[in-house]
């Protein structure tokens, strides 16, 4: 009797356990490909791997994701080209590059929008409370494309080879930014000449004198050796580099619901988990660079250095609303609360 007690507590026990593991996904097998802006290693394909292993936990293995790194499927535009036509499933791209596709994307790029301190955070209310993203995903609805999430991938730096304390140090600099007409503006406002130029580029653009400086969040500088031919890194304060994971529209909506449910989600979740891991990712990349070369500074603008760059960067806001696309001052609006009221609700100054 006792054996008979035994090996009924112990099957339902192991049947506990088994509806424990069970995935909650039962539908058809789905096959996808993502591809990553950015190198092996670095917050973009990181994340699209931690992506691809969640979903393919969740649903049982029934979901598989591959993930393509930076230069495998082509340059930064071709990727986002790629996501638009459907060739690939999904994009990790930014807001700069996808701006060639849905030019509402340039909100993001407006410099001094952003609070100095827990961005995250701020993204996290936006995604969660905010009108800022559904609005946007209308825009990206249009261009076939669907923004699941905003990640924050570290603060924009300017590396060159002078130091940059000032307005007046900017003047005539010859500066790589990504594409973005709005970009490209935000620094001629600054005094430099900037130009877009494509990402693998940037190391022998900088080599063979072609351009002063480039402008990239610190991991980058790290990974792709910037640092090698630059003598100077400066914090601005302007601009969050975010990352928008993206998924062709035909195929998201083709999806079972729960499956797009969870996919949001999880890119949702990790915002502020994402955004504690890049901050530790920058401040091991920046003690790397120094260690490579000790030459190397690192400094942050002063609080009246910034009120001249936050005055020019303000003059640039209007020529959004000309280039940003169909409701692109409803878009903008839209950002400017969602932040006033994501810092409200966080206790930010």
């Amino acid at each position: 009797m006792k054996n008979s007690i035994a090996l009924v507590i112990i099957c339902v026990v192991a049947l506990i356990a088994g509806n424990a593991m069970a995935s909650p996904y039962t539908g058809k097998n789905i096959r996808a490909k993502m591809a990553s802006e950015e190198i092996e290693g670095d917050f973009m394909t990181v994340w699209a791997r931690n992506f691809s292993d969640h979903m393919k936990e969740w649903s049982g293995g029934k979901i598989q994701i591959d993930v393509y790194p930076y230069g495998t499927l082509g340059a930064t535009g071709d990727i986002n080209e790629l996501a638009q036509m459907g060739i690939v499933q999904f994009v990790f791209s930014d807001h700069a590059w996808i701006s060639s596709f849905v030019p509402q994307a340039q909100a993001l790029a407006l410099n001094y929008l952003f609070p100095t301190e827990r961005v995250p955070e701020v993204l996290d209310w936006m995604a969660r409370d905010g009108e800022f993203l559904p609005l946007l995903e209308e825009a990206f609805r249009q261009r076939n494309m669907v923004p699941v999430a905003v990640m924050f991938e570290g603060w924009q730096w300017v590396s060159s080879k002078k130091k940059i304390k000032s307005l007046d140090d900017m003047r005539g600099l010859k500066l790589r930014v990504m594409s973005s007409k709005l970009l490209v503006e935000a620094y001629k406002a600054y005094g430099a000449a900037p130009t877009p130029m494509t990402y693998g580029e940037v190391y022998s653009g900088l080599q063979m004198g072609l351009i002063d400086a480039q402008v990239n969040p610190l991991f980058a500088a790290q990974s792709m050796k910037f640092y090698e031919v630059q003598d100077y890194f400066v914090q601005l304060k302007s601009e969050p580099f975010i990352g928008i994971p993206t998924a062709n529209r035909d195929f998201f909506d083709k999806l079972p619901q729960d499956v797009k449910n969870e996919m949001r989600r999880f890119w949702i979740d990790a915002i502020i988990p994402a955004g504690r891991w890049i901050e530790k990712r920058n401040a091991s990349d920046m003690k790397k660079m120094k260690e490579a070369k000790p030459s190397l500074t690192f400094n942050m603008l002063d609080k009246e250095a910034i009120d001249e760059f936050k005055a020019q960067a303000k003059t640039v806001y209007p020529l959004y609303i000309e280039i940003g696309g169909k409701n692109s001052k409803k878009i903008l609006e839209a950002l400017q609360r969602d932040i006033s009221k994501a810092k409200k609700a966080l206790n930010i100054k």
